[in-house]
């Protein structure tokens, strides 16, 4: 394990004890099978014993479909000292490696326990014995590793001697709580293999002083070969180290061998994003819808000379594209690479005006993206080939308890009217059905709802304007509408209309 780094991800254990983070069985399957196929982790987590009977029809499935596969044996589930209860279940899940939860802080067996230190030893090398005769492969995690090595180092190195020739695959020194600085990483983590160089260390790391991903470096620098992670950096308080990051860190300042296909990071972390509730910050490094966004006009100007702003991190490494954002710093450069997109290249007179006026609208802080520069250009340029060819001429929505709601819609295209009536699982839902029809009729294809997002103003009162953000997939691109209003669903239906005039 010396040339390489593996990585073990706990998003499906660790990153589901994140606050409000539930995934069912299906969805716990789905992310398991991408992370170990596609992604290509090396170890993966996935449940907690004796939690509930969810988990274990999570473990359960992905254990089946795992068994018919070369990855029944890097799926590991977490278990406790508790004699054989651990153990039946994940007997019972399929299971064939426990992550057996042992303390590593003087404090913790001596406070939670009510242990000595030689009874705790004595628990350990009992499960592990019970273990080894149910054909269930051990790990050991030792519980606050990084307060016991501040605290009670003399615990640390009892322990370790105690348990170094057990049957133990991987000792897995967790920052549980977060409190470490790369120093002290380095120094601990040396402190282990230099002390203990027969045995095989994890380092799992929280983010609770954003030091996560600065501490896994720290580890790695010391000999640590293998790395927890959790997908957007799920996990209890602060989270635990991106995969994401980590990744980058491996392939670009380190240059350390992994299996992680960095080529999937973006696909599984939008997935896990939508499947846990948990929105990316827009500036996440890697995963963050802003991150390969350059906002500043001298910016794109500098890209087009010589890709002067350009870094090792290309967005196409991680299956994303460079874009070049409008707004109030945006400069003819900004604008000039949106326009090239859509095929449209204008003189230095119009440009500017079009600038300007992308400006004028940003200073008033409205938002402009690169779809609403047809209705900039349109109004600057005073151009009759670019209009709204489909304008929505009536439409009338109803919701009544107990009943589906139910939408009527008619739009004008071409000076044709079209009318159709829908229901569905709310209003918008109801309108959408109605315009499929609508399309069917025409034999015309509308895109893929992605994305909907609403932002409300913070302390917005109940006539506070809406601003729905829609995110669309046709013919293999994505774009966005927005729409604004008091109403929700007419500010969706706004952002619906726009899209129907950009396709």
């Amino acid at each position: 394990m010396k040339d390489k780094i593996y990585i073990m991800d706990t998003t499906l254990r660790d990153g589901e004890q994140t606050s409000g983070v539930s995934f069912s069985d299906s969805e716990k399957l789905n992310i398991a099978k991408i992370l170990l196929e596609e992604v290509k982790v090396d170890f993966l987590e996935i449940a907690s014993a004796r939690v509930s009977d969810g988990e274990m029809l999570g473990a359960k499935k992905i254990m089946e479909w795992a068994n018919g596969t070369v990855f029944h044996d890097r799926i590991e589930i977490l278990g406790f000292v508790d004699g054989m209860t651990s153990l039946e279940w994940i007997a019972k899940a399929g299971g064939k490696v426990i992550n057996l939860l042992g303390k590593g802080s003087l404090r913790h067996v001596t406070q939670q326990l009510k242990k000595s230190p030689e009874q705790h030893l004595a628990d350990i090398k009992k499960s592990i014995a019970t273990a080894q005769s149910m054909n269930i492969a051990v790990n050991l995690y030792l519980e606050d590793w990084s307060n016991g090595m501040r605290n009670s180092p003399e615990y640390v190195n009892f322990m370790l001697e105690g348990l170094k020739n057990e049957p133990i695959k991987r000792m897995m020194l967790p920052d549980t709580l977060g409190i470490l600085n790369p120093t002290e990483t380095y120094q601990f983590c040396t402190t282990m293999i230099r002390n203990f160089p027969t045995l095989l260390f994890d380092f799992h790391a929280h983010n609770d002083y954003d030091l996560s991903v600065a501490n896994v470096d720290a580890a790695i620098r010391a000999g640590i070969r293998t790395i927890h992670t959790t997908i957007n950096g799920l996990g209890e308080r602060a989270g635990n180290a991106p995969l994401s990051s980590v990744v980058a860190l491996l392939n670009d300042h380190l240059k350390m061998s992994n299996s992680i296909n960095e080529h999937k990071l973006n696909m599984v972390s939008h997935l896990v994003e939508t499947f846990s509730g948990i929105r990316i910050s827009s500036n996440k490094p890697i995963i963050g819808e802003n991150v390969f966004t350059q906002c500043s006009g001298i910016h794109a100007d500098g890209d087009n000379k010589d890709n002067l702003y350009y870094n090792d991190l290309l967005p196409e490494r991680f299956g994303r594209t460079r874009k070049y954002a409008l707004g109030k710093t945006s400069g003819k450069a900004n604008i000039a690479k949106n326009l090239e997109e859509m095929g449209i290249r204008l003189d230095p007179e119009n440009l500017k005006r079009v600038t300007d006026k992308v400006i004028e609208l940003a200073d008033k802080k409205e938002s402009v993206t690169s779809e609403d520069l047809p209705y900039i250009l349109s109004d600057i340029l005073k151009s009759e080939s670019i209009f709204e060819r489909i304008t929505l001429r009536n439409y009338a929505i109803s919701h009544a308890l107990g009943l589906r709601p139910m939408a009527t819609v008619c739009i004008e295209m071409n000076g044709e009217l079209y009318e159709e009536a829908g229901s569905g699982d709310g209003q918008y839902d109801a309108f959408m059905n109605a315009l499929h029809k609508i399309y069917h009729k025409l034999h015309k294809q509308l895109p893929v709802l992605v994305n909907y997002t609403v932002t409300i103003p913070p302390g917005g009162r109940t006539d506070a304007l809406v601003e729905t953000l829609i995110t669309w997939a046709i013919d293999g691109r994505e774009f966005k509408t927005r729409g604004l209003d008091p109403d929700q669903t007419a500010a969706a239906i706004k952002a619906t209309i726009k899209m129907l005039n950009i396709i």
